[in-house]
């Protein structure tokens, strides 16, 4: 049942078109339940890994569904967990996707996969009586692992990095999900954090039959990627031209052809540390300390960025609110670098540009990141169709009463918008 001031899909679309009720073109909906053939937002691979502030896939489907012509070809350019992509195979859509953060390549693969057949037994057997090592070129593993964890840690990757076949990843998702929790990080956070409670999970681990707890979660993982997967299945996904590009450098590089759609959602303006926030895995992966840092340099709030000229009077008005000089450059480096990035990549954007964005504060002002990005866009020859407003039911990134950066009461982001902007 819908809630009050949320829209079915056919009621959307019947007053979208008639331009009814809704001067301001902002229209409540609830995404979730607008897509029947997604019957949640876990569904499938859409939630195999915890990467923080991902799409929900009903917001790309209704995007597909509603302004998605046969043959088009989709573009996320901040693609993170790749959900654009998931969601494009099941309605027949050639992608793109770039992202700063590699694990978008092992996400996708696994995420993606046919239903392979294999005796989830037998080879977490293999995988335990393996002789092979791996250690991650990380010199703070020892900070974030206690020293018995290693040896079995390291067979466990070591075996993994072996293979070269479908069956890595198969065990990729879930080896990465039992070494975090083997970690002294706090799995329940997005971000790489010894907390109180991971600490004491380390000492009950270590007086139980760890090595059994170790194997024994492993195959569940194992279990229930494979049941995600066949999930993922029934909705079936189509086989597409698709492109990943990982590690990419979004706010340095152009489109070098044509797309019809882009849709997106920008890292967050106080959110961004995206690298950091996922530094343990990609070190198991492989990924050096050099690379891992470098990676690190090129998220927003580190780097410098291009400035230009933005055509936004709200962006000029809520600028001069921010009084803290470190807050302000925040502010500054974020618009100058999405607005930056929309404006260049649009020129190769043929139909629509979709933007997700939450209303996030800074301090306590709250930031209306989609009228700046659409008041800037319109001055580039963008039309804004329709903000479609999204109330958040639920969110995996960690949430409390008390905001502990402030020590106030917690005001965070309690909707999101997605803009539709379509070239005249």
């Amino acid at each position: 049942m819908m809630d009050d001031g949320m829209k079915s899909h056919e009621q959307l679309k019947l007053w979208i078109e008639e331009k009814k009720d809704f001067p301001d073109k902002k229209i409540p909906i609830l995404f979730r339940n607008s897509i029947p053939e997604i019957p949640s937002t876990t569904y499938g691979t859409f939630a195999i890994y915890k990467y923080p502030a991902k799409f929900i896939p009903q917001v790309i489907a209704f995007v597909l569904k509603r302004y998605a012509k046969r043959g088009m070809k989709i573009f996320d350019p901040f693609a993170g967990y790749g959900t654009v992509g998931i969601v494009s195979r099941i309605y027949g859509y050639e992608y793109e996707l770039w992202d700063l953060n590699p694990i978008i390549d092992v996400i996708h693969e696994t995420a993606t996969m046919k239903p392979p057949r294999i005796n989830v037994v037998d080879l977490v057997e293999e995988l335990k009586n393996s002789k092979r090592e791996f250690i991650p070129k990380w010199s703070n593993l020892n900070y974030w692992f206690p020293e018995e964890f290693i040896p079995i840690l390291s067979k466990a990757w070591g075996f993994v990095h072996s293979l070269n076949d479908e069956i890595k990843y198969i065990l990729l998702i879930p080896l990465i999900n039992v070494t975090r929790y083997f970690s002294y990080g706090d799995e329940k956070v997005h971000k790489l954090y010894k907390s109180k409670y991971s600490k004491r999970k380390i000492e009950e681990l270590l007086k139980k039959d760890w090595k059994r707890i170790f194997y024994t979660m492993l195959e569940k993982e194992v279990y229930n990627l494979l049941r995600k997967i066949i999930e993922y299945n029934y909705l079936r996904p189509k086989e597409v031209k698709y492109r990943i590009r990982s590690g990419i450098d979004t706010l340095e590089t152009k489109l070098d052809y044509e797309v019809n759609i882009l849709i997106t959602s920008p890292p967050y303006l106080q959110a961004q540390e995206y690298i950091r926030s996922t530094k343990l895995e990609l070190f198991w992966l492989g990924y050096d300390e050099n690379y891992i840092r470098n990676l690190s340099k090129k998220e927003i709030p580190y780097r410098s960025v291009d400035r230009m000229e933005i055509h936004s009077e709200k962006y000029y008005e809520f600028r001069d609110r921010i009084e803290e000089p470190h807050l302000r450059m925040l502010y500054d480096r974020y618009f100058h670098a999405i607005l930056n990035v929309f404006a260049s990549l649009g020129e190769k954007v043929a139909n629509y540009m979709c933007i997700f964005v939450g209303p996030a504060k800074i301090r306590t002002i709250p930031i209306p990141i989609d009228d700046i990005i659409i008041e800037h866009l319109q001055s580039l020859g963008w039309k804004h169709e329709v903000t479609f407003i999204d109330t958040i039911v639920s969110r995996v990134m960690f949430e409390s009463k008390i905001n502990p950066a402030s020590g106030e009461r917690d005001g965070r982001i309690k909707t999101e918008h997605l803009v539709i902007l379509k070239k005249e």
